[in-house]
């Protein structure tokens, strides 16, 4: 690719201290080279978000919301630009890509829309108790590879308009469309408001125990979101982590085993499984469930798996060398213990291509039901009863999401109140709205995202507390 990118520092682009290589998942090829922050830069962002913080926070709700709606315009007018390279980093096939930007534009514009307005908790007999809620400071913002772009404006959306300032690192093997976006927001934002350094994992411990950070916004996964939590505590600093999830289908007998097959391909295989709230383990009422794995192994084996950025592709790589690698080794543990419906066989080329895979009657214990797989590879286990299958949802550390399929919606909803995670979907899935809160439970996060929650998150809370004065 023909293009040089900077890092964002102080409203100004800046060379790296070095650079390194990021390659398009589905070629194994150099997209561009990335800058590296030393150390050094990486202090030069966090004290120009701090320095441009009083003036920002001091700029009302209305004035900081029509910075963002312009970010939103400008994101939207470049979504083609956007969604080539976030293809050609992250492999997602190019249709996947442009709702991403697209969504991501919505995420700025729902943000915009929110306030925290001061709260009135009592008035009478001469006491008045208030809550207002005041920005925090300076936030750093951890972002993954699955989807670099909606999950960081997750975070921008909620942190700019309640007035903190940024310092934003994307994960090493996708920086390159947080680079593009660090372009749009060196022409709009004022200087220091948002920052981007990037690295290949060196710096994450410095920014996240930095003194002049106040709060840590991370999405990854759960063994570094411990330790992102680990490094925050001298600070006491406020943490949000969205983390993995092993997100479990129930689907029950009376829903037509094709449409229940075809909705759980769905939310098991986009983005080749690499969804944080991906369906990852699919419970199937004994009553359906041979016929449900004929359909869905069928849906396996009509997808187009290929570079996603060609025509009619459906399914593109897994994103890194080192999540292929782990999903490798599940495929390989699991089609030695259950039978395989569809997929099983990885292609013989470059890119880190693994089929959408289908296994059937895994014991529970087996690793692909016990781990999060992050890929297109999908357990699909039978059940009879509900206390038993909602026993063995919910015999997992993660609780992140969930989903239950079925005609009764009440009995669905019923049994949704018994699973054990953040959010639980019936009859639908990925419903994620912007105005919406979503949270984990378990090993799967601490705080919220989005909805008004997630504006709060990025507040610190006041009561005042007042009575008249008492003049005898």
């Amino acid at each position: 690719m023909d293009k040089t990118f900077k890092l964002l520092i102080n409203g100004r682009q800046v060379e790296g201290a070095t650079s390194f290589d990021v390659l398009n998942p589905a070629t194994e090829e150099v997209v561009a080279a990335c800058p590296k922050a030393d150390r050094a830069q990486l202090d030069q962002a966090i004290a120009a978000a701090k320095a441009a913080f009083p003036a920002w926070s001091a700029r009302s709700y209305e004035d900081r919301a029509a910075y963002i709606l312009r970010l939103a315009d400008a994101l939207m007018e470049r979504k083609d630009e956007f969604a080539r390279l976030l293809t050609a980093e992250q492999g997602k096939p190019l249709h996947q890509a442009e709702y991403e930007i697209i969504g991501s534009t919505f995420v700025l514009r729902a943000f915009a829309e929110m306030r925290a307005p001061e709260k009135i908790m009592r008035q009478d007999g001469g006491n008045t108790v208030i809550e207002h809620r005041t920005p925090l400071g300076v936030v750093a913002a951890i972002t993954p590879w699955n989807f670099p772009v909606i999950l960081l404006m997750n975070k921008l959306g909620p942190c700019l308009v309640t007035g903190n300032c940024m310092v934003a690192k994307p994960a090493p093997t996708t920086p390159l469309t947080t680079l593009l976006f660090a372009e749009l927001a060196a022409e709009i934002l004022p200087a220091g408001v948002f920052n981007v350094i990037c690295d290949q994992n060196e710096l994450g411990s410095a920014l996240t125990s930095h003194p002049d950070i106040a709060k840590i916004a991370f999405t990854g996964s759960t063994g570094t979101g411990s330790k992102v939590m680990a490094s925050a505590a001298d600070g006491i600093k406020r943490v949000t982590l969205e983390l993995g999830g092993n997100d479990a289908a129930i689907v029950m007998g009376d829903v037509p085993p094709d449409v229940a097959a075809a909705k759980v391909f769905q939310g098991a295989m986009m983005n080749a499984g690499q969804i944080c709230v991906a369906i990852k383990r699919a419970y199937v009422h004994e009553s359906i469930y041979e016929e449900f794995c004929a359909s869905i192994a069928k849906l396996a084996e009509a997808a187009v798996v290929d570079d996603g950025s060609k025509q009619g592709v459906t399914i593109g790589p897994v994103q890194n060398r080192m999540q292929y690698e782990k999903v490798k080794g599940l495929l390989e543990d699991a089609v030695t213990q259950g039978r395989v419906l569809a997929g099983g066989q990885l292609p013989d080329r470059p890119g880190y291509f693994i089929p959408p895979t289908i296994i059937a009657d895994l014991p529970d214990d087996a690793p692909l039901v016990r781990e999060e797989q992050f890929g297109p590879v999908l357990p699909v286990l039978k059940f009879s009863e509900v206390d038993d299958v909602v026993a063995r949802a919910n015999d997992s550390e993660y609780g992140l999401a969930g989903t239950v399929w079925s005609r009764d919606t009440q009995a669905a909803m019923d049994i949704a109140r018994r699973v054990d995670a953040g959010t639980v979907w019936v009859n639908q899935h990925l419903a994620i709205d912007a105005t919406l809160p979503f949270r984990g439970s378990k090993k799967s996060g601490l705080g919220a995202e989005l909805g008004q929650a997630g504006l709060h998150e990025y507040t610190q809370a006041h009561i005042i507390n007042a009575v008249e004065l008492a003049l005898d």
